[in-house]
């Protein structure tokens, strides 16, 4: 029933052009009186629908529109007995609104189909019993059980179990993510192997699902600048149209001696053929569908607006961590005095920094957990606060940290140098000394994207100028500016300072994107012309930005920009060829060279034509 619904407009459509093959067979056998009862059952069937939309918008915006202009055509058509070709007016104008409708579905339909894999029930942990509940009744703190094969019903994060997670809901990935402990899970994902017990941390309207539900609604509903412009100027070009009709009624027979059914019906005609049907379709068909195609690909545009901002981008000023990089620093070297016990040396460097919450701490723990290496445990720790740690084992002090904090010139001299060669490489050292001097160097780096490199030369060979801006010293800046091929740098950028060097970009290029992730990142994301952040990103990110790379893939950025420059190709595409079309239909009628069915089918057929045109932005090879 629902879909028969959806399809309303169509089958009107369908049915009125039935309608008027039998009307045209029955007036060639002269059977006049049911001929046009026929045409006028076509008429209503086929035109109810745009009428009342025009009437209703009419009385409404207190203007007349293209569909009134239409409704008029096919009234007086018929008033001077062009039955036939006033039908086949309204029965090419249903079947442009049919699918023009059917373009604003297509493009809502991934919003559907989010909204119905929200899970409505979730088993409620609580006093060591599970209990089915409604997830509206859920708040953030609740401890849930979800069991294979169920949608997680809730963003939160992992507390007992191990198991897959089927993301491609939200992210567009096909790969399933593993998820442990203390790991992030999203409502609506799939739970695919182990049963889990989670912990609630948003509540409903705050979860990434819904986030991505209202975003994508709220772009179907904010109209581009060109959109708005060309409906301004419809309200105009329609009262002149009528203006004109008006005139026409009367001035060709007193002035250029037309007889009165041909001034009559050459005025009839201008109102089809100089309706702007196709230049009010030239745009938000094709803009609803970019919309679509980024939403299936991972890609959210907040609106119109900066789908067109976008394909103008010239320069794109990226954050380094978490945008460039993966944000998780790395052990990348690890060496070690040649008299000690590396095991046992490795051991004791595990034991004291798991018992740190610094991310180095935690890069230098998993590494040497992942030789296989076990702590020592129970150790007793001192924290250093910007140093590092300390801590006394069998009598022997261990100090892990900074140069500074281990002896400046003993790191420098150990191992030949190491510290000055990987600080040049843009790598963070620390070093571990014990009761006989410098005991290791571990170096540790947070490391590029594997898509980075592809994703700054594919945006260079598409003309747009690439800058890394980032807190980092100038010498790590430097070096994942040089690895990544970056067109430029600048390093010990302040949230403020990243906001003074957007606007000179402004200055330069004019259209200027800024990716970022964090929440130092948000004001250079408001100032820009595009701000776009990483999905995985800060809330206060996710807000400010404009655009949002819900995978946290750089190729997306690429993409999303050959997509913007595709559509509005297509929208000057269709703009030229509507106007085009509109001029030549009005001389052509002025030389008396077309008829009202050929003037009918240019002008609908122009307008069928550039919404398909408009829809070839729902292909995603782009």
């Amino acid at each position: 029933m629902r879909n028969w619904r959806t399809h309303i407009e169509l089958i009107a459509a369908i049915l009125s052009g039935v309608l008027i093959i039998i009307a045209y067979i029955l007036e060639t056998q002269s059977i006049e009186l049911w001929s046009v009862i026929t045409y006028l059952a076509a008429f209503l069937i086929g035109g109810y629908a745009k009428a009342k939309y025009g009437i209703r918008k009419t009385i409404e915006n207190r203007k007349p529109n293209v569909e009134l202009l239409m409704v008029l055509a096919a009234i007086g058509a018929s008033l001077i007995g062009y039955w036939t070709e006033g039908a086949i007016l309204i029965f090419i104008f249903s079947l442009s609104g049919a699918l023009e409708t059917y373009t604003m579905n297509k493009s809502r339909k991934e919003v559907s189909a989010l909204m119905q894999i929200q899970p409505e029930e979730a088993w409620l942990l609580k006093d060591g019993d599970t209990t089915r509940v409604s997830v509206s009744s859920l708040q953030p703190g609740d401890r849930l059980v979800v069991k294979p094969g169920e949608r997680i019903p809730a963003d939160g994060r992992l507390l007992i179990g191990h198991t897959v997670v089927d993301e491609s809901a939200i992210s567009g990935e096909s790969v399933p993510v593993s998820k442990d402990k203390e790991d992030e899970l999203f409502a609506s994902t799939v739970n695919m192997s182990g049963a889990i017990t989670m912990e609630m941390t948003k509540p409903n309207s705050e979860t990434l699902v819904q986030k991505i539900i209202d975003l994508v609604q709220s772009a179907h509903s904010e109209k581009p600048p060109s959109q708005q412009f060309v409906e301004r100027f419809e309200g105009r070009y329609v009262n002149i149209a009528l203006i004109v009709f008006i005139l026409l009624l009367f001035l060709p027979h007193y002035l250029i001696g037309w007889d009165w059914n041909t001034t009559i019906y050459r005025a009839i005609l201008f109102l089809v053929v100089a309706s702007p049907c196709a230049l009010v379709a030239s745009i938000m068909p094709a803009t609803l569908a970019a919309i679509s195609n980024g939403a299936k690909s991972g890609i959210i545009f907040k609106g119109g607006v900066h789908l067109q901002n976008l394909g103008e981008i010239r320069a794109i000023a990226f954050d380094k961590t978490g945008t460039i990089t993966r944000g998780r620093p790395e052990v990348t070297d690890f060496s070690l005095r040649k008299d000690i016990d590396n095991d046992r040396l490795m051991a004791i460097i595990s034991g004291i920094e798991m018992q740190s919450n610094h991310p180095l701490a935690k890069a230098i723990t998993e590494f040497i957990q992942a030789k296989g290496i076990e702590p020592l445990r129970n150790l007793q720790i001192t924290d250093v606060p910007g140093n590092g740690l300390k801590s006394v084992i069998d009598g022997e002090e261990i100090l892990i940290g900074k140069p500074d904090f281990v002896n400046l010139h003993d790191a420098e001299e150990f191992q030949g140098g190491v510290l000055n060669r990987w600080a040049d490489e843009g790598k963070t050292v620390t070093f571990v000394r014990d009761s006989k001097g410098i005991a290791a160097a571990i170096s540790l780096k947070d490391t590029v994207r594997e898509d980075a490199k592809a994703t700054i030369e594919n945006l260079q060979k598409a003309g747009i100028y690439c800058i890394m801006l980032t807190g980092d010293n100038k010498k790590t800046a430097k070096a994942i500016a040089e690895e990544s091929g970056m067109d430029a740098y600048i390093g010990s950028c302040m949230p403020g300072d990243k906001v003074e060097e957007l606007k000179k970009l402004l200055t330069e290029h004019q259209y200027v994107a800024m990716i970022g992730d964090g929440i130092n990142d948000a004001p250079a994301l408001a100032i820009a012309t595009t701000g776009i952040a990483m999905g995985e990103g800060t809330d206060v990110a996710l807000e400010t930005a404009d655009v949002i790379l819900m995978k946290n893939d750089l190729t997306r950025i690429a993409y999303s920009i050959r997509m913007a420059r595709k559509m509005q190709r297509i929208i000057k595409q269709n703009i030229v060829f509507s106007v085009s079309v509109i001029i030549v239909l009005l001389i052509l009628n002025f030389m008396q060279s077309i008829t009202i069915p050929i003037g009918v089918v240019g002008h609908e057929g122009s307008t069928i034509l550039v919404i398909l045109n408009g829809l070839r932005m729902l292909n995603r090879n782009i």
